[in-house]
């Protein structure tokens, strides 16, 4: 019975996350650019990967790297954007700009500087990765390994 119990809570538990809406934050994007992320990211039945990183993580680079030398093809095969948010702070954000002239990453970037969106999602460690189909998230996954970015693929092609 006990089993029993915690599977239901366990079942319970991932459908009412995986149901969680984005929430209603407004973050500026590198070239200043303001983005609810809520309704700027909400066109019907296309994926939202919210990869978050900091320029500190060498994880988070090398995981953005990765989903960058797949992205074309990925994105002929799915309607699906990528939106790589940095978490960078005041102390480490002018080490952004200069980062992402040297990467040339097709995504749209975003500056959470006062980590508003990282603590409305409750994230604890970067590389962290939030993926939204119709305002709603639909899975989440939590660091980077060599190779994970094609785990990351068939996923989405499943969502």
């Amino acid at each position: 019975m006990k089993n029993f119990y915690v599977t239901l809570l366990f079942i319970l538990s991932c459908s009412l996350y995986a149901q969680k809406q984005m929430p209603n934050v407004v973050l500026k994007s590198n070239d200043n650019k303001s983005f609810n992320v809520k309704n700027d990211f909400s066109e019907k039945d296309k994926l939202y990967v919210f990869t978050f990183w900091a320029t500190w993580c060498a994880p988070c680079l090398n995981e953005l790297d990765a989903i960058k030398e797949n992205y074309n093809e990925w994105t002929k095969e799915l309607n699906m954007e990528v939106v790589a948010v940095s978490i960078d702070d005041t102390r480490t954000q002018k080490r952004v700009k200069p980062l992402l002239n040297g990467k040339n990453w097709p995504y749209t970037v975003l500056l959470d500087t006062n980590q508003d969106l990282k603590r409305a999602l409750a994230i604890a460690n970067v590389p962290y990765t939030v993926v939204v189909k119709n305002q709603k998230i639909v899975y989440v996954h939590n660091g980077y390994s060599q190779g994970a970015e094609k785990e990351l693929f068939n996923k989405l092609k499943q969502l």
